[in-house]
């Protein structure tokens, strides 16, 4: 196996045997600084502004980010045993030009989210140092450039900064959560079980559930140069250690500053309950989560290019190159950018808007490819056919298109956002439940319309294809997920 490399070669092409690399436990600090920032601790107010106490927005927070990492985190395994991006993993199941459908998604989310996090980051600045503005565009622009060239550095430069600012942090963490069980004044009200209120504690939930489940958009992209043998059970427990430490805790003290100091924006908030432990806490916590909001826009940016590249390839078959690359990452980069100069005033009203924008577009896609890869085939893809424009997944793949469609207009009358808000929704008080109602349905359509795949064949023809792709290999550990017949499947541990 290769080492790490400075500068990445590759992009959404499959990743040989030859050049894995890593270990399974580099999943959790990815995944737990990809939460450990100032966005995630954003997720945690929204309850709290919304007139629920303390107490039952940490309960909805804990269960919220329990819900969402469980999916998110079974995306994980796809990337050692496909040795592919997350993303163009979706034409199997809707087709080689289908999946723009979902493409199309992703990089709302991708540069969406970036541009909420330029804005937190520049207020977060303005907090540090008194002279940046809040609306900084110079501000705004040098953090897309920091972000943007970490990305063009690629997969190992990024696991490498995810696992210094997650030691960073939980040290940091550790220091204001102790500090404050003993010295930070809550008011007695935020503790009082008696005042459980429905719509701020659904919102929550759901939220946090929807926050955390569309990091599963990402997952796959650093999980593919692992090695094959990794399995399921390692690839899914090291993932969610990560996310769901990282996301509940970072969002429960977010909930904490909101509680104490509720006139303030994200950033201040912070700060001002981290110094009011002992003087300079404050600051530190802002420059750790700071940190995390770098990397995490590197992210962004990274899976923003990955789609993109992705997108060419459907029109015309892509040969990867940096060049194309630093181009995606540009494209990206402005658009964020822009977003984020337009965006800056009501910051928490856009960002609640968005993740329930998030969440309605990616539950039925996260149900189908998940359903597809562990019950329908079972792991067994050919990923030459993934890249063939006339192969054996069609170019539109009704199977998945069909579920996608059941599931999104089943959640419609639970939609509650500021632009819509459904029947069921208005029924009980604005409180959404689209994302319990997505999931289930998303996925029994999905198995349902399949049962008219002949899915011994379509095995046989995935391995066919990939003949070739990889000399054969022995693997003699019974726990390992990986298909001794190759990348096409993963039938010691699926079936």
């Amino acid at each position: 196996m290769v080492r790490s490399t400075f500068l990445e070669r590759r992009s959404i092409e499959y990743v040989p045997l030859a050049e894995r690399h890593g270990k399974v436990w580099h999943l959790w600090p990815v995944w737990f600084s990809g939460d450990a920032h100032l966005a995630t601790l954003a997720v945690g107010v929204l309850g709290i502004a919304l007139g629920g106490n303390l107490l039952w927005t940490a309960v909805a927070v804990v269960l919220g980010c329990a819900l969402g990492t469980f999916f998110m985190a079974f995306h994980s395994a796809q990337g050692p045993q496909l040795g592919l991006p997350q993303m163009i993993q979706s034409r199997p199941q809707f087709g080689y030009v289908g999946a723009l459908l979902v493409w199309a998604f992703a990089l709302v989310t991708y540069v969406g989210y970036n541009s909420f996090n330029q804005v937190l980051a520049v207020q977060a600045l303005h907090q540090l140092t008194g002279f940046v503005s809040e609306d900084s565009p110079a501000s705004l622009i040098g953090f897309a450039a920091l972000a943007a060239v970490i990305a063009t550095l690629g997969y190992d430069t990024i696991h490498l900064a995810q696992r210094t600012v997650a030691f960073l942090m939980i040290a940091i963490l550790t220091a204001f959560t102790v500090s404050a069980l003993f010295l930070l004044r809550v008011p007695a009200g935020q503790w009082n079980w008696e005042s459980f209120r429905l719509t701020p504690f659904l919102t929550e939930l759901l939220a946090a559930a929807s926050y955390q489940l569309t990091w599963s958009i990402y997952v796959s992209d650093y999980s593919r140069y692992l090695p094959r043998e990794v399995s399921i059970r390692a690839s899914f427990w090291w993932t969610y250690l990560g996310a769901f430490v990282g996301g509940a805790w970072m969002m429960l003290i977010g909930s904490i500053a909101a509680a104490v100091f509720p006139q303030l924006d994200v950033p201040a908030a912070l700060d001002r309950a981290a110094n009011g432990i002992f003087p300079g806490l404050g600051t530190l916590v802002l420059i750790g989560a700071l940190l995390g909001l770098l990397t995490i826009a590197a992210l962004n940016f990274y899976g923003a290019s990955l789609t993109l590249l992705s997108v060419w390839d459907t029109f015309k078959p892509l040969k990867s190159s940096a060049g194309k690359r630093a181009g995606s990452l540009l494209a990206a980069a402005i658009v964020s950018t822009a977003i984020a100069l337009d965006s800056s005033s009501d910051f928490l009203r856009h960002f609640s808007d968005l993740l329930s924008v998030l969440l309605y577009l990616f539950t039925p896609w996260t149900a189908i490819n998940l359903v597809d890869f562990y019950l329908v085939r079972k792991g067994h893809y050919s990923v030459r056919e993934i890249f063939n424009p006339h192969g054996m997944y069609g170019r539109w793949n009704w199977h998945g298109l069909i579920a996608y469609a059941a599931g999104f207009a089943a959640m419609i009358p639970f939609f509650s956002t500021g632009l819509y808000t459904g029947p069921v929704a208005r029924w009980l008080g604005g409180a959404d439940l689209s994302m319990l109602v997505g999931l289930p349905v998303s996925a029994a359509v999905y198995l349902l319309v399949c049962r008219t795949i002949d899915l011994e064949a379509d095995a046989r023809a995935a391995a066919a294809a990939d003949i070739g792709l990889e000399p054969p290999i022995d693997i003699g550990d019974p726990d390992s997920a990986v298909a001794q017949s190759g990348p096409a499947g993963l039938q010691s541990t699926l079936g």
